[in-house]
């Protein structure tokens, strides 16, 4: 018998996206296929505009497939009552990019963590929805005497990430969309903020979509990985495999640019392919139908060059 562990918490079946017209598509996303899985993060990383956010917009049904499906423990999404629609809203929680504008600055902290708490805890009184508060506080590493009271302006860039994680963990979530959660803080507090996802997965048996354009955070938290370009996943699998043995030239060009001390550029992607930047970029936009197994766990759309 299969167990729960087994099986996707969320997953995008043969999924597309398109916009502008019929003469002129944006295809922005192009047959995802993918699943979330408990206590596992899977990072989907790619150049801006490659169709990252596209993919997180329709993880929490801000977009409708034009194609494929989206499905919720091995149920569809599409066509579903309005309980399990308000059963996966809550299930299902985003990160934001920017701290600094997904908190409503003039409220408290306090406000940002009892609302979810009174909207999707309705099993809490007053009394369980402060100490909620004060266990979602120590969960994310913060001190109550000093931010519940505050406004959002009063916090690091830091600390307000963590109040929005903490938010998103008060409905109690199954999955986590983290959409670049630390580009836009400083390094010095980046590491903080990774920490604190993977304990969240470790600890809480959450599943974890981490979206970056940063090679190197996905590695620190991620076990599997998928490189987007032009609305297409072009190389995916795991981490170790994938990052060691790239086998697209995109993914190639892709590790080419992420700087290491270690390592020559021509590493990486050798000459030839540094050489033919724009070729590559042009033919990896091209539809690419051909799938080729390169390890147990690691996949390319195969490319013509």
């Amino acid at each position: 018998m299969t167990t729960l562990s087994d099986q996707p918490v969320l997953a995008l079946q043969n999924v597309s996206k398109t916009f502008g017209s019929k003469e002129n598509p944006i295809y922005a996303a192009r047959d995802i296929n993918f699943g979330l899985y408990p206590g596992r993060t899977l990072a989907l990383v790619g150049e801006s505009g490659s169709g990252k956010t596209t993919v997180a917009r329709l993880l929490m049904r801000e977009y409708i497939p034009d194609a494929g499906q989206l499905t919720f423990r091995g149920a569809p999404v599409q066509g579903a009552s309005k309980a399990s629609l308000r059963a996966y809203r809550s299930a299902v929680q985003m990160v934001f990019q920017d701290p600094f504008s997904s908190l409503n600055p003039t409220r408290t902290i306090h406000h940002h963590l009892s609302r979810p708490l009174h909207l999707h805890r309705p099993d809490l009184d007053r009394k369980g929805r402060e100490a909620a508060i004060i266990d979602l506080l120590a969960r994310v590493q913060l001190d109550p005497a000093r931010v519940l009271h505050k406004f959002p302006h009063e916090l690091s860039g830091g600390m307000r990430q963590r109040i929005s994680i903490a938010r998103a963990l008060a409905v109690n979530p199954q999955v986590i969309v983290a959409d670049e959660p630390t580009s836009m803080l400083d390094v010095s507090v980046r590491l903080g903020i990774l920490n604190l996802l993977n304990d969240m997965k470790s600890e809480l048996g959450l599943a974890l979509l981490y979206i970056t354009h940063d090679i190197a955070t996905a590695r620190f938290v991620a076990e599997d990985i998928m490189v987007m370009y032009a609305g297409q996943v072009v190389e995916w699998g795991d981490m170790d495999s994938v990052l060691t043995n790239p086998q697209h030239p995109y993914t190639r060009l892709l590790l080419a640019a992420v700087p290491d001390p270690d390592r020559r550029i021509d590493a990486a992607a050798p000459q030839n392919e540094l050489a033919r930047v724009e070729d590559i970029r042009a033919a990896s936009a091209r539809v690419q139908t051909e799938v080729q197994q390169i390890a147990p766990n690691h996949f390319i759309r195969k490319i013509n060059l």
